[in-house]
């Protein structure tokens, strides 16, 4: 009787595990598959984690998407900020409502953008900029840290012009505060005619959480204000700017479907 007891007891056991052990699998499925498929791409020192939850993502968007980021990330990094990460995550969440989300080093892409705009490929750019930012919780002005963003986004971007993206023409009615590519523009105008040391020293600012107005006449000797004026009275010459610096090749003409 008790070897009959034991066996059941012990046949119930090895049930019970097989269970559990069906369960966890069945758990662990579900759990990558809300994950979406994983890829892992190392070049150089730098990984990208590609995370796609959308089965009908295009796979010539991914491919662009991950060649932008090792084309503009690293020299990035080598300008404004050396310790920036050198992993970054890429995510397409077809339940993101936006364009695109930066969040330390993980940035969230909407598919259903890039489907709308297969071309607008340098929002990748934008974002990545975010990641080598790493303001954090900073004081900083938001109209800044966007401006500082779009501004890579023109100086690094691989094929702006095919994404129909550009620099706006100025216009009387604009302010400095009017963030991205608005702002963009009149940090393109200091780099040109101030230095491009300011433009670096304005990021470093930002993430040491030491930014203030006076940092502006401190690297330029004029305020903001007196910045913005002089900039206003010159539109002819960021338009001269503009023009000599938008003559920049596609990496990708050839993978275009």
């Amino acid at each position: 009787m008790r070897k009959k007891l034991s066996f059941v007891i012990i046949a119930s056991l090895f049930a019970a595990i097989a269970c559990n052990c069906a369960y966890c699998q069945q758990r662990d499925g579900r759990s990558r598959a809300s994950r979406g498929k994983i890829d892992t791409l190392v070049r150089d020192g730098y990984k990208l984690i590609f995370i796609n939850r959308d089965s009908s993502f295009s796979l010539t968007t991914k491919n662009r998407m991950i060649e932008t980021f090792f084309a503009v990330y690293p020299p990035m990094v080598e300008r404004f900020n050396k310790n920036s990460s050198r992993q970054v995550n890429f995510i397409i969440d077809p339940s993101f409502e936006g364009v695109a989300i930066a969040s330390g080093r993980r940035i969230t892409y909407n598919p259903k953008w890039f489907a709308s705009n297969p071309d607008d490929i340098d929002v990748v750019t934008h974002e990545v900029m975010h990641v080598v930012q790493a303001y954090g919780n900073t004081p900083g002005p938001g109209w800044l840290t966007e401006g500082i963003a779009d501004y890579a986004r023109y100086k690094y971007g691989v094929d702006n012009q095919l994404g129909g993206w550009s620099l706006p023409e100025y216009n009387v009615k604009q302010s400095y505060t009017d963030s991205y590519r608005i702002t963009a523009r009149f940090l393109l105008w200091i780099e040109v005619n101030k230095g491009a040391s300011v433009l670096e020293k304005l990021d470093a600012a930002m993430r040491d959480h030491t930014y203030n107005e006076e940092i502006w006449k401190k690297l330029t000797g004029k305020s903001i204000d007196e910045l913005w004026k002089e900039y206003s009275k010159s539109p002819e010459l960021i338009a001269e700017t503009l023009r000599k610096s938008s003559r920049k090749i596609s990496l990708y003409s050839w993978m275009l479907d």
